[in-house]
């Protein structure tokens, strides 16, 4: 791999231990550590005296701010490393755009104090959001980063049924983790002990949490078939090894939602299932992207001498010296 490629690797990963700390912030209730205050913390650049719920909302502000710099970086360097309307800067800036939509969602919830112990419909809805434009984010990254490392640029016209097969399986997975969110949210109001500052909606959303494993189970079915059918349509390497993987790794996440449940989601087991939620999305960006790129060849009809050549009556024909 080229060194960009390397580094839009480097900036995908760290952007994925961001998001597990941002989790981390949230299941602890560490949001409003810094107050309604952004970008300063308190008031300040620098809290003086900060409580652990500071210490833990402003690292995670820096570690932000740093892979705000580092997807920069990398939309700075696409366009000084490759030539004009190249696929990869079109994934840098794809990228830049949604980190940038990122920073702005994390704003509004502190601003808005939808943190912490705040119990109210629309910190579901920021937290929906907030999961679907991460999700997209990663997407546009691990998409730079394919394609600097010799991914192919995919047609969407001529796919037949293909493109609705993989943007199914791309939306679905979207809608698991945004149920997911809201799920992660009722556990954090109910190991937060905040149930009392809404009763009314700390109860729906609680009650909520029994869709996200029900829809999981659901859509689960859809990847495995649909995802073999593809990998069977498109066969190579890469898919069916992606595709493989990806399935198994799906079942096996069914595995860790139910002992999630079943230990009542400490802190530590979120983690797990979220990080493990990120690399299935990556794997899937990956696959689905791979398929499209081995869309089917135009057949070009080999032209005989005879079609290209126009016959003319009369003329002897000349043989060769």
């Amino acid at each position: 791999m080229s060194r960009f490629a390397k580094f839009a690797w480097l900036t995908l990963g760290y952007n994925v231990l961001v998001i597990l700390w941002g989790a981390f912030v949230r299941a602890t209730g560490s949001g409003a550590g810094c107050g309604s205050h952004w970008p300063l913390c308190n008031g300040e650049v620098i809290p003086r005296s900060p409580t652990v719920e500071t210490l833990i909302e402003f690292s995670h502000r820096l570690t932000s701010g740093l892979a705000f710099l580092l997807v920069f970086a990398m939309l700075i360097w696409a366009f000084r490393a490759y030539p004009k309307k190249h696929i990869v800067r079109l994934g840098a800036v794809l990228s830049m755009f949604f980190m940038v939509t990122e920073a702005l969602v994390g704003a509004g919830l502190v601003l808005f104090e939808q943190v912490a112990t705040t119990v109210t419909m629309a910190r579901a809805v920021w937290m929906s959001a907030h999961l679907l434009n991460t999700f997209i984010l990663l997407g546009a990254i691990t998409l730079t980063a394919w394609w600097a490392s010799g991914g192919e640029r995919f047609p969407l016209r001529g796919q037949g049924w293909v493109l609705p097969k993989v943007l199914g399986a791309l939306v679905l997975m979207t809608l698991i983790g945004m149920s997911g969110a809201v799920t992660a949210l009722g556990d954090t109001i109910l190991h937060l002990n905040a149930v009392d500052n809404n009763p009314v909606v700390a109860e729906t959303l609680l009650a909520l949490r029994i869709y996200h494993p029900g829809l999981a189970i659901a859509i689960c079915f859809y990847m495995l078939i649909v995802l073999t059918n593809l990998m069977l349509l498109r066969p190579h390497p890469t898919t069916l090894r992606l595709g493989l993987i990806f399935n198994l790794t799906y079942v096996a996440q069914l595995g860790l939602g139910a002992l999630n449940v079943w230990l009542k989601a400490p802190v530590w087991m979120q983690l797990v299932h979220l990080l493990v939620t990120d690399v299935m999305w990556i794997m899937l960006v990956i696959f689905c992207a791979k398929v499209l790129a081995l869309a089917p060849q135009t057949v070009v009809r080999a032209v005989t001498i005879s079609e290209s050549v126009p016959k003319t009556a009369g003329v002897p024909s000349v043989g060769k010296n």
